[in-house]
């Protein structure tokens, strides 16, 4: 394998982008391009003897100048959050698809050998998710299309402009639909967050605050299963250099209510908390899960970390950062209310401590 390719991520800046920079690094790979719109001391993790980029994707222009000599490009980037945040930015979701179909473009033009595309669960038949026993999602049950509203129609649609691109003028694409990644060095505060983080933000202040109690969006019975990040950065590879050619799923099966997800938390941090349920809250399906019986096909493999271990290491790595936050002002930790946690939650929202 050449190791002196140059690589693009997109979305660098993010969350899981982050992880991908970082994995990339210890594979030893020498030659990454790193994108992203936010200011570099709002990247969750910026590394050095990377080529750094600050730039608008969602601008032909930019991602002609960002595929320019790639051999292969990673497209993480989007305007996303937990279902609070994408039930009230439906446009601004939208318009994520300026990022994949310019991006395509620039990749087909400057010869990209592979692109990846990272697509998501919200993609789904919502008829398919209005039971908390939900039977596993397969591929096929994105269609006939019915995806959440605003941010799935964008990863559904992205999903078909990779396809044509592949079909059309013969650019390998991949495309991987994400199931609810969490782990260390994402979004924990600020309204953008995902049920495992502000979960575990929220029992965490309940514990240093004293005042122990947790609300909860909708009624806790919502299922999901949750990707701890090592797989998603591990299946992201491995589907990236196969010969898989439609969407496949790359999530975790291991499924769980919010009341459950809470359940886990207490548990890791030693606290039992009174339970407060906004049931007039965005809380997104009633249930959702992977159906693995594809990648564990196709890559004799699948996501496979424990929940309750995942969640130990999101939970000591956010306590770190609750905590370094706590010793700013006071003024910071500001409640605001009906700000959206995610998938069942509230939560307080303090700014984010640039990393």
């Amino acid at each position: 394998m050449n190791h002196d390719r140059l690589i693009l991520v997109a979305g660098a800046g993010g969350f899981i982008g982050g992880h991908l920079v970082a994995s990339l690094l210890e594979r030893g790979f020498t030659n990454i391009r790193a994108v992203d719109i936010k200011p570099f001391d709002e990247w969750y993790q910026v590394f050095e003897n990377v080529e750094n980029q600050v730039a608008n994707l969602k601008e032909l222009p930019a991602c002609i100048s960002a595929c320019e000599g790639a051999s292969e490009v990673y497209n993480l980037a989007a305007d996303m959050g937990g279902m609070g945040f994408i039930e009230n930015n439906k446009a601004l979701c939208m318009l994520s698809v300026l990022i994949n179909t310019h991006l395509l473009m620039a990749a087909e033009a400057a010869g990209v050998s592979r692109f990846f595309y990272a697509s998501s669960a919200c993609v789904y038949n919502a008829d398919k998710q209005k039971d908390a026993n939900v039977v596993a999602l397969k591929e096929a049950d994105a269609y006939p299309a019915m995806p959440e509203d605003g941010y799935g129609w964008e990863k559904l649609f992205s999903e078909r402009m990779c396809r044509h691109f592949r079909e059309d003028y013969g650019l390998t694409t991949r495309v991987a639909r994400f199931h609810n990644v969490y782990g260390p060095q994402g979004t924990w505060t600020g309204g953008r967050e995902k049920a495992p983080a502000a979960i575990c933000r929220k029992v965490i202040h309940a514990v240093e605050t004293g005042n122990l109690e947790i609300e909860i969006w909708g009624d806790g019975n919502q299922s999901r299963s949750f990707m701890y990040i090592d797989d998603c950065i591990y299946g992201i590879d491995r589907i990236m250099h196969s010969d898989i050619l439609e969407p496949i799923n790359l999530g975790s099966n291991e499924l769980v209510t919010i009341n459950q997800l809470v359940d886990i938390a207490e548990d890791i941090a030693g606290v039992k908390l009174t339970r407060r349920y906004k049931l007039d809250a965005p809380k997104g399906v009633a249930g959702r899960n992977s159906d693995n019986e594809l990648i564990q096909s196709c890559l004799d493999w699948q996501p496979s970390i424990r929940l309750r271990d995942g969640m130990e290491k999101t939970f000591a790595w956010i306590h770190e950062e609750y905590l370094a936050d706590r010793e700013e002002p006071a003024s910071v930790f500001a409640t605001v209310g009906g700000v959206e946690a995610s998938n069942g939650h509230v939560a307080d929202v303090a700014p984010r401590r640039p990393r």
